[in-house]
């Protein structure tokens, strides 16, 4: 049973990394072009990101039906390798269980032989089995802690792989991803903010977790659709959740600040020279450092304490041009005075927006 646990972890695992999340056509446009005006465009794949698709900086492609990426796999899940994924976090913990099974009764029938219980302590002789002279398999001290550490490993690793197969049961059951609950969550912040009295629908969720589970687990291994046009709830159409993304974009660049950089940044993940808090608050995300110079003009979309993130405008970029993305330390800016009251919006403008 244990072999057949190994088989089946080993070859989900291994399907989850090789057959890959399925990647957006280089240079595909959907068939409609008036269709173009509801989707993003990427600059890197020279094409327009389809419904549920994402730009990933480590695959550098846009992927079908992104949910995140793995390092562990060291690819993307998504369209194609979801329910690979999944079952790899299924059977995962259930093995573990079973080995933490194994190694709990091994040092339990071990251990009797060499307990001893007196009146004020108990003796554990780990030299000889005392009822049992000649024990069936050799149990010294070396054996009990590489037995200990192995069950540790196994119980955390059920935990902490359990956690995760909780979480992406949740998404897959209302036929959402990660990033799209996100998502989801952004846009009930936007409506709330501007008061616009708007509904946001997640246009996806066919409302019966049975069919949101058949669209990832089929029989076949191969998902249903070809992650680049999905069926829709009613009152809902194909392009709901990119308007609502083009909706968010355009409100990330009303709510950024400008600030200008007043120390130069190298771009190291923990700046020695930036004080200590800094150092020791670096933001714990794969997301990128940029470098800054004395002068350069950054667009900070959101922040924590120590550090912010934000776009750096290159000298060379006119408006919409390319920017740099990332963290950078809070103390090596500072923000920007307006030269007139036409350069900042009104809260009367920002709220009707």
């Amino acid at each position: 049973m244990l072999l057949n646990w190994t088989v089946m972890i080993l070859y989900n695992y291994f399907s989850a990394m090789f057959v890959g999340p399925g990647y957006v056509p280089l240079g595909w446009t959907p068939e409609k072009s008036q269709d173009c005006m509801y989707l993003q465009y990427c600059k890197v794949c020279q094409s327009y990101k389809a419904p549920r698709s994402h730009h990933c900086r480590k695959c550098n492609r846009c992927v079908m039906k992104m949910d995140h990426h793995c390092p562990w796999i060291n690819n993307c899940c998504g369209y194609q390798n979801h329910a690979s994924f999944t079952l790899f976090l299924l059977l995962a913990p259930l093995g573990c269980i079973h080995a933490s099974f194994i190694f709990v009764m091994t040092m339990y029938t071990q251990l009797y032989n060499r307990i001893s219980f007196g009146w004020s302590s108990v003796k554990i002789d780990m030299s000889a089995a005392k009822r049992d002279p000649r024990p069936i398999i050799p149990f010294g001290l070396s054996a009990f802690a590489a037995s200990l550490f192995a069950l540790g490993l196994a119980l955390g690793t059920t935990i902490a792989v359990g956690m995760l197969f909780i979480i992406q049961m949740k998404v897959i059951l209302t036929n959402k991803t990660s990033i799209e609950s996100w998502i989801e969550e952004k846009a009930k912040d936007r409506i709330q903010y501007y008061q616009t009295g708007e509904t946001f629908i997640f246009p996806y969720d066919t409302g019966s977790k049975w069919k949101n589970f058949k669209q990832v687990f089929t029989w076949s291994g191969i998902p249903e659709g070809d992650g680049l046009d999905w069926p829709v709830r009613d009152g809902c159409h194909q392009y709901t959740l990119t308007i609502e993304q083009l909706k968010q974009k355009a409100d990330k660049r009303v709510r950024s600040v400008r600030y200008q950089a007043i120390e130069d940044y190298s771009g190291v993940w923990c700046p020695v020279t930036k004080g200590v808090k800094t150092f020791f608050t670096t933001p714990c995300t794969e997301e990128p450092r940029i470098a800054l110079s004395k002068g350069d003009l950054i667009l900070a979309t959101r922040g924590l304490k120590h550090w912010m993130y934000g776009e750096k405008i290159l000298d060379s970029a006119a408006d919409g041009g390319i920017r740099e993305r990332g963290w950078f330390p809070r103390k090596c800016v500072e923000k920007c005075q307006y030269d007139s009251e036409t350069d900042q919006p009104v809260d009367g403008e920002k709220k009707n927006r």
